[in-house]
Protein backbone atom coordinates (compact mmCIF):
# COMPACT_ATOMS: atom_id res chain seq x y z
CA UNK A 1 0.00 0.00 0.00
CA UNK A 2 2.69 2.61 0.86
CA UNK A 3 4.41 1.87 -2.46
CA UNK A 4 1.15 2.30 -4.35
CA UNK A 5 0.41 5.62 -2.63
CA UNK A 6 3.95 6.84 -3.34
CA UNK A 7 3.58 5.90 -7.01
CA UNK A 8 0.25 7.71 -7.26
CA UNK A 9 1.72 10.84 -5.61
CA UNK A 10 4.67 10.78 -8.02
CA UNK A 11 2.29 10.48 -10.96
CA UNK A 12 0.25 13.47 -9.73
CA UNK A 13 3.43 15.54 -9.36
CA UNK A 14 4.63 14.63 -12.84
CA UNK A 15 1.19 15.36 -14.28
CA UNK A 16 1.29 18.81 -12.64
CA UNK A 17 4.80 19.56 -13.90
CA UNK A 18 3.88 18.36 -17.39
CA UNK A 19 0.61 20.26 -17.51
CA UNK A 20 0.40 21.59 -21.09
CA UNK A 21 -0.29 25.14 -19.91
CA UNK A 22 2.72 25.21 -17.55
CA UNK A 23 4.93 23.44 -20.06
CA UNK A 24 3.87 25.78 -22.86
CA UNK A 25 4.49 28.92 -20.80
CA UNK A 26 7.93 27.64 -19.76
CA UNK A 27 8.80 26.74 -23.35
CA UNK A 28 7.72 30.21 -24.52
CA UNK A 29 9.79 31.93 -21.82
CA UNK A 30 12.91 29.91 -22.63
CA UNK A 31 12.45 30.43 -26.38
CA UNK A 32 12.24 34.22 -25.89
CA UNK A 33 15.53 34.16 -23.96
CA UNK A 34 17.05 31.93 -26.64
CA UNK A 35 15.90 34.34 -29.38
CA UNK A 36 17.42 37.37 -27.61
CA UNK A 37 20.78 35.64 -27.20
CA UNK A 38 21.40 35.82 -30.95
CA UNK A 39 19.35 38.54 -32.63
CA UNK A 40 21.20 38.05 -35.93
CA UNK A 41 19.72 34.57 -36.38
CA UNK A 42 16.57 35.24 -38.42
CA UNK A 43 15.16 31.75 -37.86
CA UNK A 44 14.81 32.22 -34.09
CA UNK A 45 11.92 34.73 -34.28
CA UNK A 46 10.20 32.31 -36.66
CA UNK A 47 10.36 29.54 -34.08
CA UNK A 48 9.06 31.84 -31.33
CA UNK A 49 6.21 32.94 -33.61
CA UNK A 50 5.40 29.29 -34.40
CA UNK A 51 5.37 28.50 -30.67
CA UNK A 52 3.06 31.42 -29.90
CA UNK A 53 0.80 30.35 -32.75
CA UNK A 54 0.82 26.79 -31.42
CA UNK A 55 -0.14 27.91 -27.91
CA UNK A 56 -2.85 30.22 -29.22
CA UNK A 57 -4.18 27.59 -31.60
CA UNK A 58 -4.06 25.00 -28.82
CA UNK A 59 -6.22 27.18 -26.56
CA UNK A 60 -8.58 27.92 -29.43
CA UNK A 61 -8.71 24.22 -30.27
CA UNK A 62 -9.63 23.32 -26.68
CA UNK A 63 -12.50 25.82 -26.74
CA UNK A 64 -13.67 24.60 -30.15
CA UNK A 65 -13.45 20.93 -29.24
CA UNK A 66 -15.10 21.57 -25.89
CA UNK A 67 -18.03 23.22 -27.66
CA UNK A 68 -18.10 20.37 -30.14
CA UNK A 69 -18.26 17.90 -27.26
CA UNK A 70 -21.46 19.61 -26.14
CA UNK A 71 -22.93 19.94 -29.64
CA UNK A 72 -22.00 16.36 -30.58
CA UNK A 73 -22.53 14.34 -27.40
CA UNK A 74 -22.87 11.08 -29.31
CA UNK A 75 -19.51 9.36 -29.57
CA UNK A 76 -18.30 6.33 -31.52
CA UNK A 77 -16.06 4.80 -28.85
CA UNK A 78 -17.95 1.53 -28.56
CA UNK A 79 -17.73 1.13 -32.33
CA UNK A 80 -13.97 1.73 -32.30
CA UNK A 81 -13.68 -0.74 -29.42
CA UNK A 82 -15.45 -3.45 -31.46
CA UNK A 83 -13.41 -2.52 -34.56
CA UNK A 84 -10.26 -3.25 -32.54
CA UNK A 85 -11.70 -6.60 -31.46
CA UNK A 86 -12.51 -7.42 -35.09
CA UNK A 87 -8.91 -6.62 -36.00
CA UNK A 88 -7.90 -9.18 -33.35
CA UNK A 89 -6.31 -6.68 -30.96
CA UNK A 90 -7.29 -5.23 -27.60
CA UNK A 91 -6.18 -1.84 -26.32
CA UNK A 92 -6.64 -3.00 -22.74
CA UNK A 93 -4.54 -6.13 -23.29
CA UNK A 94 -1.74 -4.05 -24.82
CA UNK A 95 -1.97 -1.35 -22.14
CA UNK A 96 -2.06 -3.62 -19.08
CA UNK A 97 1.66 -4.61 -19.15
CA UNK A 98 2.57 -0.91 -19.56
CA UNK A 99 1.13 0.16 -16.21
CA UNK A 100 3.06 0.44 -12.94
CA UNK A 101 6.67 1.62 -13.36
CA UNK A 102 6.22 1.97 -17.13
CA UNK A 103 3.37 4.44 -16.77
CA UNK A 104 5.40 7.45 -15.53
CA UNK A 105 7.96 7.54 -18.39
CA UNK A 106 5.19 6.92 -20.93
CA UNK A 107 3.18 9.84 -19.53
CA UNK A 108 6.32 11.95 -19.97
CA UNK A 109 6.57 10.80 -23.60
CA UNK A 110 2.89 11.60 -24.20
CA UNK A 111 3.19 15.11 -22.72
CA UNK A 112 6.53 15.79 -24.44
CA UNK A 113 5.00 16.30 -27.90
CA UNK A 114 5.23 20.11 -28.08
CA UNK A 115 8.90 20.22 -26.96
CA UNK A 116 9.64 17.53 -29.55
CA UNK A 117 7.93 19.64 -32.23
CA UNK A 118 10.22 22.52 -31.31
CA UNK A 119 13.23 20.20 -31.24
CA UNK A 120 12.44 18.89 -34.70
CA UNK A 121 12.19 22.41 -36.04
CA UNK A 122 15.69 23.02 -34.71
CA UNK A 123 16.96 19.71 -36.10
CA UNK A 124 15.68 20.44 -39.61
CA UNK A 125 16.11 24.22 -39.94
CA UNK A 126 19.76 24.15 -41.05
CA UNK A 127 19.33 21.07 -43.23
CA UNK A 128 18.77 21.30 -46.96
CA UNK A 129 15.42 19.55 -46.68
CA UNK A 130 12.79 19.72 -49.36
CA UNK A 131 9.98 21.23 -47.37
CA UNK A 132 9.02 22.76 -44.05
CA UNK A 133 8.20 20.83 -40.90
CA UNK A 134 6.30 23.91 -39.65
CA UNK A 135 3.89 23.64 -42.61
CA UNK A 136 3.37 19.97 -41.70
CA UNK A 137 2.36 21.07 -38.20
CA UNK A 138 -0.06 23.61 -39.67
CA UNK A 139 -1.63 20.94 -41.89
CA UNK A 140 -2.21 18.74 -38.84
CA UNK A 141 -3.66 21.50 -36.67
CA UNK A 142 -6.10 22.63 -39.34
CA UNK A 143 -7.33 19.23 -40.55
CA UNK A 144 -7.31 17.40 -37.19
CA UNK A 145 -10.34 19.11 -35.58
CA UNK A 146 -12.35 18.67 -38.78
CA UNK A 147 -11.70 14.92 -38.73
CA UNK A 148 -12.65 14.78 -35.04
CA UNK A 149 -15.99 16.29 -36.00
CA UNK A 150 -16.56 13.61 -38.67
CA UNK A 151 -16.05 10.72 -36.22
CA UNK A 152 -16.27 12.01 -32.62
CA UNK A 153 -14.60 9.69 -30.10
CA UNK A 154 -12.71 10.25 -26.86
CA UNK A 155 -10.65 7.15 -26.05
CA UNK A 156 -11.15 4.14 -23.74
CA UNK A 157 -10.11 5.98 -20.57
CA UNK A 158 -13.10 8.30 -21.07
CA UNK A 159 -15.60 5.83 -22.52
CA UNK A 160 -15.04 3.15 -19.86
CA UNK A 161 -13.83 5.35 -16.96
CA UNK A 162 -11.78 3.54 -14.29
CA UNK A 163 -12.69 0.15 -15.79
CA UNK A 164 -11.03 0.84 -19.15
CA UNK A 165 -8.30 -1.75 -18.47
CA UNK A 166 -11.02 -4.34 -17.80
CA UNK A 167 -13.86 -3.26 -20.12
CA UNK A 168 -17.03 -5.27 -20.37
CA UNK A 169 -18.28 -6.52 -23.69
CA UNK A 170 -20.27 -3.80 -25.50
CA UNK A 171 -22.41 -3.64 -28.61
CA UNK A 172 -21.22 -1.60 -31.57
CA UNK A 173 -23.19 1.63 -31.51
CA UNK A 174 -22.98 5.28 -30.60
CA UNK A 175 -22.90 6.28 -26.95
CA UNK A 176 -23.66 9.52 -25.14
CA UNK A 177 -20.44 10.93 -23.68
CA UNK A 178 -19.99 14.58 -22.70
CA UNK A 179 -16.27 14.86 -23.34
CA UNK A 180 -13.99 16.45 -25.91
CA UNK A 181 -13.49 14.24 -29.00
CA UNK A 182 -9.78 13.69 -29.63
CA UNK A 183 -9.28 10.07 -30.62
CA UNK A 184 -9.64 9.33 -34.34
CA UNK A 185 -7.10 9.66 -35.87
CA UNK A 186 -4.26 9.92 -33.34
CA UNK A 187 -2.52 13.27 -33.75
CA UNK A 188 0.27 12.09 -31.45
CA UNK A 189 1.13 9.20 -33.77
CA UNK A 190 0.72 11.45 -36.81
CA UNK A 191 3.14 14.02 -35.40
CA UNK A 192 5.65 11.36 -34.33
CA UNK A 193 5.49 9.92 -37.85
CA UNK A 194 6.12 13.41 -39.28
CA UNK A 195 9.33 13.42 -37.23
CA UNK A 196 10.31 10.12 -38.85
CA UNK A 197 9.55 11.34 -42.38
CA UNK A 198 11.55 14.54 -41.84
CA UNK A 199 14.43 12.89 -39.96
CA UNK A 200 17.82 13.74 -41.55
CA UNK A 201 20.56 11.16 -41.24
CA UNK A 202 20.80 7.79 -39.51
CA UNK A 203 21.10 9.16 -35.98
CA UNK A 204 17.96 11.30 -36.13
CA UNK A 205 16.07 8.53 -37.90
CA UNK A 206 16.87 6.20 -35.02
CA UNK A 207 15.75 8.85 -32.54
CA UNK A 208 12.52 9.47 -34.48
CA UNK A 209 11.69 5.78 -34.81
CA UNK A 210 12.30 5.26 -31.09
CA UNK A 211 10.06 8.20 -30.26
CA UNK A 212 7.36 6.86 -32.61
CA UNK A 213 7.43 3.47 -30.85
CA UNK A 214 7.36 5.12 -27.41
CA UNK A 215 4.47 7.36 -28.49
CA UNK A 216 2.51 4.34 -29.69
CA UNK A 217 2.94 2.68 -26.30
CA UNK A 218 2.13 5.95 -24.51
CA UNK A 219 -1.13 6.54 -26.37
CA UNK A 220 -2.30 3.03 -25.52
CA UNK A 221 -1.02 2.88 -21.93
CA UNK A 222 -2.79 6.13 -21.00
CA UNK A 223 -6.08 5.01 -22.52
CA UNK A 224 -6.19 7.97 -24.89
CA UNK A 225 -6.53 5.91 -28.07
CA UNK A 226 -7.70 2.68 -29.65
CA UNK A 227 -5.39 0.69 -31.92
CA UNK A 228 -7.37 1.67 -35.01
CA UNK A 229 -6.69 5.35 -34.13
CA UNK A 230 -2.97 4.67 -34.52
CA UNK A 231 -3.46 3.00 -37.91
CA UNK A 232 -5.32 6.04 -39.25
CA UNK A 233 -2.80 8.30 -37.49
CA UNK A 234 0.01 6.95 -39.68
CA UNK A 235 -1.89 7.96 -42.83
CA UNK A 236 -2.66 11.34 -41.29
CA UNK A 237 1.04 11.81 -40.57
CA UNK A 238 1.76 11.10 -44.26
CA UNK A 239 -0.79 13.78 -45.17
CA UNK A 240 0.82 16.35 -42.87
CA UNK A 241 4.37 15.53 -44.01
CA UNK A 242 3.42 15.87 -47.68
CA UNK A 243 1.85 19.24 -46.93
CA UNK A 244 5.20 20.18 -45.44
CA UNK A 245 7.03 18.85 -48.51
CA UNK A 246 4.69 20.83 -50.77
CA UNK A 247 3.34 17.64 -52.40
CA UNK A 248 -0.30 18.62 -52.16
CA UNK A 249 -1.74 15.99 -54.52
CA UNK A 250 -0.15 13.18 -52.54
CA UNK A 251 -1.16 14.93 -49.31
CA UNK A 252 -4.82 14.93 -50.33
CA UNK A 253 -4.54 11.25 -51.31
CA UNK A 254 -3.53 10.39 -47.74
CA UNK A 255 -6.19 12.72 -46.34
CA UNK A 256 -8.68 10.82 -48.49
CA UNK A 257 -7.50 7.56 -46.89
CA UNK A 258 -8.10 8.94 -43.39
CA UNK A 259 -11.44 10.44 -44.37
CA UNK A 260 -12.48 7.12 -45.95
CA UNK A 261 -11.74 5.39 -42.65
CA UNK A 262 -13.77 7.99 -40.74
CA UNK A 263 -16.79 7.88 -43.04
CA UNK A 264 -16.79 4.07 -43.39
CA UNK A 265 -16.59 3.54 -39.62
CA UNK A 266 -19.30 6.12 -39.05
CA UNK A 267 -21.79 4.97 -41.68
CA UNK A 268 -20.82 1.37 -42.49
CA UNK A 269 -19.24 -0.02 -39.33
CA UNK A 270 -21.58 -3.00 -39.44
CA UNK A 271 -20.16 -4.00 -42.82
CA UNK A 272 -16.57 -3.74 -41.53
CA UNK A 273 -17.34 -5.79 -38.42
CA UNK A 274 -19.14 -8.42 -40.50
CA UNK A 275 -16.12 -8.76 -42.81
CA UNK A 276 -13.02 -9.01 -40.57
CA UNK A 277 -10.74 -10.11 -43.42
CA UNK A 278 -11.63 -6.99 -45.38
CA UNK A 279 -11.12 -4.78 -42.33
CA UNK A 280 -7.70 -6.30 -41.65
CA UNK A 281 -6.74 -5.92 -45.30
CA UNK A 282 -7.63 -2.22 -45.23
CA UNK A 283 -5.62 -1.76 -42.02
CA UNK A 284 -2.59 -3.55 -43.49
CA UNK A 285 -2.92 -1.54 -46.70
CA UNK A 286 -2.93 1.72 -44.70
CA UNK A 287 0.15 0.72 -42.72
CA UNK A 288 1.79 -0.45 -45.96
CA UNK A 289 1.15 2.92 -47.61
CA UNK A 290 2.80 4.65 -44.66
CA UNK A 291 5.85 2.39 -44.94
CA UNK A 292 6.12 3.03 -48.68
CA UNK A 293 5.90 6.78 -48.03
CA UNK A 294 8.64 6.48 -45.42
CA UNK A 295 11.00 4.59 -47.75
CA UNK A 296 10.29 7.04 -50.57
CA UNK A 297 10.96 10.14 -48.47
CA UNK A 298 14.13 8.74 -46.92
CA UNK A 299 15.46 8.02 -50.41
CA UNK A 300 14.70 11.59 -51.46
CA UNK A 301 16.35 13.02 -48.33
CA UNK A 302 19.43 10.90 -49.04
CA UNK A 303 19.96 12.74 -52.34
CA UNK A 304 21.95 15.95 -51.74
CA UNK A 305 20.17 19.13 -52.70
CA UNK A 306 21.80 20.80 -55.74
CA UNK A 307 24.24 23.57 -54.95
CA UNK A 308 23.35 27.00 -56.34
CA UNK A 309 25.11 27.78 -59.60
CA UNK A 310 27.99 30.23 -59.46
CA UNK A 311 27.76 32.90 -62.10
CA UNK A 312 31.05 34.54 -63.04
CA UNK A 313 30.83 38.16 -64.00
Amino acid sequence: MPGTVRLENNMRLIALLLNPAIFGALALFLSLIWMLLDQKDKTRPLLVFALILNLFFGSLLNVFMGKEGGLLPWKYDHILFVIDQTLGVSTAALAAPLQGAWRIPLIVVYQFMVPMMICWFLVTRHRKLRGSVVMAYVGELVAGPLLYAVLPACGPAYAFDAQWLHPQQVQAGIMRLASMPNAFPSLHIATAFVFVLFAPGKLWRAVALSYLAATGMATLSTGEHYVIDLVAGLAFGCFAANVGFGKYRIAFLYLGVVLSWSLTIRFAYGFLIAHPSLLRSFALLTVGMAIVSLISEWRVLAVPAPEPAIVLA
